[in-house]
């Protein structure tokens, strides 16, 4: 009991850590994007250094501005590369809990064998199952 009351306050705290750093991102990137009317691709926005965005605008980025473009930059690149929106925190708590094909399956759009593999695993032993999604933790993040 103690366990899962553990494990429900450990996956809420990581449900929110990337909720909170999304919003932030999204409107530094609005707003870095919108600088001097120009618009901004992603490409552009996702190679943007601070000496590239002080060239551009004439304004130096403070410490607290340049972690938020690093942010908001592997945040764009990730949605690029195709990667859902389970966070690293969620698939490993979903994992534990008996449920790493469903993340596999939502990271895949349900296409590839990984995570059919993974049902199966869990089905039959717990333990490889929880091994193999883990293991494959690494194509998705």
């Amino acid at each position: 009991m103690k366990f899962t009351f553990l494990l429900v306050l450990v996956g809420t705290f990581m449900l929110t850590q990337p909720a909170f750093s999304m919003i932030e991102t999204k409107g530094s990137y609005t707003q870095l994007a919108s600088t001097e009317n120009k618009q901004m691709n992603v490409e552009t926005f996702i190679n943007l250094t601070p000496a590239k965005y002080q060239e551009l605008t004439g304004q130096k980025l403070g410490w607290a501005k340049k972690a938020q473009l690093k942010m908001a930059q592997k945040l764009l690149k990730g949605k690029k590369a195709g990667t859902g929106d389970i966070s690293k925190g969620l698939y490993v708590v979903l994992a534990i809990i008996g449920l790493g094909w469903l993340a596999m399956g939502l990271l895949d759009d349900w296409s590839g064998s990984d995570w059919i593999i993974s049902l199966v695993l869990y089905f039959l032993f717990f333990l490889p199952g929880l091994i193999y999604s883990l293991i494959k933790m690494k194509k998705y993040y």
